[in-house]
């Protein structure tokens, strides 16, 4: 009786409080997420993989059961909860792949993409009625194919590109296709009722995906930025393996919650530094690059000045290290974005260039 009692009451307060509980669940595990998730786990793709399955079989049972060709006490229960069971699935697979694709680019680069990554993940719970149709069921789950190949496909051939990425894409037509295929079959005539609307759909998205990777908008996934920044010296410290010691300008005193300063006082010849440790899995073999830019305030543009390649090879979890410099750089502003050999864009940093007469304050720290 008092266990009773208590799951009534913890009932009625769920009840009560259910719209303030769903949002901070979500940001709770996005969060967890945040700290948890790794891209190159085999378990972690495991995991994906299982999700996609789940939601692929979750959509079948919804329409199986409406079109009457699965019925029975059970299957009537059972078809309360599985909207809602999608619904988990497509919360849990939007909140990693907005995870590892906010890590992997440039914001200023890559904001349409993560802005629709986020519309799925914080617009999950309002979907709720869209779970109960066919269209938008396929729908989101092609979203979620597409986005999951595009990242996993990499893995395995330890590389990124065009190719790839159109493979992926094919990938993703391939999972639809099979779970349509099993339509055809099974629900035959649901299929037909739906089939331009999905149709549309599906090929709008895989355009769209296209339009926004050759747009150089989705984020080179699976590489990551780790670290950045601009130096006035980069050596290696001795006796210390890959350990580089590194000097530049602490940022002022208000701005505690930065390292550097975005201002580099250049005294005579000084050549400028840009380092960049880069994430990326244990098969991936390729080459990166610094595109230095100055802005010019004329055109009102960035122009480039120079672009200088770096290897990388994947595997080491602080970030494969390197740096290029450039000298007889001229005052102004100036900015070195990481991009891959596609020009996709890991990250960017700016900063200006002043004159000085008297060499600056300098720090010193170990990389």
């Amino acid at each position: 009786m008092a266990f009773t009692a208590y799951f009534e009451k913890g009932k009625a307060l769920y009840q009560k409080y259910e719209r303030y509980v769903t949002p901070i669940a979500f940001g709770g595990g996005f969060v967890w997420d945040n700290f948890t998730l790794r891209i190159d786990l085999w378990l972690q793709n495991l995991q994906f993989l299982a999700y996609l399955i789940f939601a692929g079989c979750a959509i079948l049972f919804i329409n199986a059961y409406d079109t009457g060709r699965i019925h029975g006490h059970l299957a009537e229960k059972a078809s309360r909860f599985t909207p809602l069971f999608l619904q988990f699935i497509f919360g849990g697979l939007f909140s990693a792949f907005l995870v590892f694709y906010s890590r992997s680019g440039s914001l200023a680069a890559a904001w349409p993409f993560l802005l629709m990554l986020v519309i799925f993940f914080a617009g999950n719970e309002f979907f709720r009625k869209g779970y109960l149709r066919l269209t938008f069921q396929m729908s989101v789950f092609f979203i979620a194919l597409f986005s999951y190949a595009v990242f996993a496909l990499p893995l395995v051939v330890g590389k990124i590109g065009d190719i790839v990425f159109i493979a992926s894409g094919t990938a993703a037509l391939l999972g639809i296709g099979i779970i349509t295929y099993l339509f055809s079959r099974v629900m035959p005539e649901r299929l037909h009722q739906n089939r331009h609307a999905l149709a549309l759909s599906i090929s709008s998205i895989y355009i769209f995906f296209q339009i926004l990777y050759f747009a150089n908008i989705i984020p080179p996934i699976p590489l990551v930025l780790k670290e950045s920044g601009i130096y006035h010296s980069i050596e290696p410290a001795r006796g210390e393996g890959y350990i580089y010691q590194v000097s530049y300008e602490p940022a002022p005193w208000y701005l505690f919650f930065k390292e550097q300063s975005d201002t580099f006082h250049r005294t005579g010849d000084q050549p400028v530094y840009s380092y960049s440790a880069i994430f990326a899995p244990a098969k991936f073999n390729m080459p990166i690059f610094h595109r230095w830019q100055y802005f010019d305030e004329a055109a009102d543009e960035w122009t480039e000045r120079a672009r200088i390649q770096f290897a990388i090879t994947g595997g080491r979890d602080g970030g494969y290290r390197g740096y290029t410099f450039k000298e007889n750089i001229q005052p102004g502003k100036w900015r070195v974005e990481v991009i891959t050999e596609s020009d996709q864009i890991l990250g960017r940093r700016t900063f200006k260039v002043l004159e000085a007469e008297a060499p600056p304050r300098i720090e010193f720290k170990r990389k």
